[in-house]
């Protein structure tokens, strides 16, 4: 885990230091996530946050024990974070505004985790749809279980669905390096909040694990 601590530290340096992600509006003693506000209106509700305390406790790296509301079309709160989560179940469309700003985020070292609550397809059709507008057809490539951030901080094998088969994972890839991981089926982990369910969606799961472990591949890789 030492090891670990040690990349994370490098990857703050690059982060913090040399892109554009704001760094003097960041305490390099904590790390902070954000939820997006996209769309302009819309965000997720049933997103676990746990994922924020299992990262601290089992890699030593401090964070912020809570998500913090970004809005996509704002260029002052999306560049002050690192990581953020863009999660939903309805039909959306992005303003260009909003596009012009996911994509410098992204091509300056941003992470974006998308998920469809409660495997809501309309959701995904939206999102894919949106992430071409911007980096073209066929941008999210298939990310295979042996890929290295489904063992960063937990190994994962085949991550399974809470009512069979296994998930299938997609990513954005710019220069080599990974900036964006989708779920189709879902990373919502609804059992670990409060009056949310899946509603018989189909959600990934060891959910929990796989959010803890993007965050810490974005810190340091």
């Amino acid at each position: 885990m030492s090891t670990t601590i040690t990349r994370w530290h490098c990857a703050l340096l690059i982060l913090y230091g040399i892109t554009a992600l704001a760094a003097a509006d960041l305490d390099p003693r904590e790390v902070k996530v954000g939820n997006l506000i996209y769309a302009d209106d819309k965000t997720s509700v049933c997103f676990s946050d746990r994922f924020l305390t299992t990262v601290e406790t089992e890699a030593g790296i401090n964070t912020q024990k809570r998500m913090h509301a970004v809005r996509l079309g704002r260029e002052d709160e999306l560049m002050g974070v690192p990581f953020v989560v863009m999660n939903g179940q309805n039909e959306f469309t992005l303003p260009s505004g909003e596009r012009t700003l996911l994509k410098r985020y992204l091509e300056n070292g941003g992470f974006l985790l998308a998920s469809a609550g409660c495997s809501a397809e309309q959701w995904s059709a939206s999102f894919r749809r949106e992430l071409e507008a911007v980096f073209g057809a066929g941008c999210l490539k298939p990310i295979a279980a042996d890929h290295p951030l489904f063992n960063t901080l937990f190994t994962i094998g085949e991550p399974a669905l809470k009512h069979g088969g296994n998930a299938q994972f997609e990513g954005l890839f710019l220069d080599g390096r990974l900036a964006c991981l989708f779920s189709k089926e879902g990373l919502n982990d609804t059992e670990h909040t409060q009056g949310c369910c899946c509603c018989g969606g189909n959600e990934v799961r060891k959910a929990e694990e796989i959010v803890a472990n993007a965050l810490v591949y974005a810190l340091v890789e």
